[in-house]
């Protein structure tokens, strides 16, 4: 069903800061309100991507335009970070426990949406054409500063001691489904070039309507030395690692104060993957970071974030530990989560 959904959308001549430092001049004057019209999710898990229709390209942004739901989008060659084309810059998933986005641009983050309530929130989320979604509001907000890094489980190549994004890629096509059982986003990088090398990469990331992981597998098309992916470094936030007992799966996980929140709200993030595809834990400049070794076959972890103001949420160390453990265990068990 489609429901009218009336969002009071407040602008000024001004200037304001995204999460990364930098500032956009946004150019109305007048306080307005808009009707948009929005499908209803219909599942427990909603994936999406929204682009902006009947605008025009100056350059690297795109000026005026309303956003629409699309299933699938070849990216623009004109579109990079902050361009205003994509709401919140990529696609976004969720299920009733926390959201996510994935930034689809060279930057390749994966961010996190923390939840207040059980419903589905991203159809609304960024629909005034700002980034208001950095501020706390009724729903929640989202709760983590990617920075340089690959955020919580996005992925790029591990080489010469740093990590390369997205930068040069000869196309970015993405598409979204939902069902009764699950959401994804799949993703295909045609002409990743990294290096002297270039090849191409499948992505698909997977919510289900149980649990707050993401189930990630990446697949190259051809052999490739130096797939990575990992969690944010913060300071004062120390690495936690361990092993299932019957030696397949790992974890690296961290928790503690490391919101944009305020400086004493706490999250819990962790990545699962497979002991046998790991080649070496790296400490890089902004990431805990993985990396895979060599392959041409597909590659598959799990990433998930616990934030504490989530309801019904761990709020503390000692529980969210214990969740980890417990899905470390059924990871052993049944080399699955779903």
């Amino acid at each position: 069903m489609k429901k009218i959904f009336l969002i009071p959308v407040v602008a000024s001549l001004a200037l304001f800061s995204c999460k990364d430092g930098k500032e956009q001049k946004q150019t109305s004057a007048e306080d307005t309100e808009s009707k948009i019209q929005i499908a209803e999710p219909q599942y427990d898990t909603y994936a999406e991507i929204s682009i902006k229709e009947g605008g025009h390209w100056e350059g690297r942004e795109y000026i005026d335009g309303q956003f629409k739901n699309v299933e699938n989008l070849d990216v623009p060659k004109e579109h990079t970070d902050h361009s205003w084309f994509i709401r919140y810059e990529g696609p976004g998933w969720e299920n009733s426990q926390i959201g996510y986005r994935l930034y689809l641009d060279w930057r390749n983050a994966i961010d996190i949406f923390g939840k207040k309530g059980d419903t589905m929130v991203l159809p609304y989320v960024g629909q005034d054409n700002f980034d208001s979604y950095h501020e706390a509001a009724p729903w929640g907000q989202d709760i983590l500063k990617a920075g340089k890094s690959l955020g919580i489980g996005g992925y790029g190549r591990y080489m010469n001691d740093t990590v390369a994004h997205f930068r040069n890629v000869q196309n970015t096509h993405a598409e979204v489904s939902n069902s009764a059982s699950s959401s994804s986003v799949a993703i295909t990088y045609e002409g990743w070039q990294t290096g002297e090398e270039t090849i191409d990469l499948d992505a698909e990331l997977i919510i289900y309507p149980e649990g707050r992981y993401t189930q990630v597998e990446l697949s190259p098309s051809a052999e490739i030395e130096g797939l990575t992916t990992g969690i944010v470094k913060f300071e004062d936030v120390p690495l936690m690692q361990k092993e299932s007992e019957g030696g397949n799966w790992s974890y690296i996980a961290t928790y503690g104060a490391q919101t944009l929140v305020n400086e004493e709200d706490k999250l819990g993030m962790a990545i699962f993957y497979k002991k046998d595809e790991l080649a070496q834990q790296v400490e890089g400049s902004d990431d805990h970071l993985l990396v895979f070794k060599p392959t041409s076959d597909k590659v598959t972890y799990y990433f998930l974030g616990a934030w504490e103001q989530e309801k019904g949420g761990i709020t503390t160390e000692e529980d969210f530990v214990s969740n980890l453990d417990e899905l470390l265990q059924i990871l052993d068990s049944n080399d699955t989560l779903k």
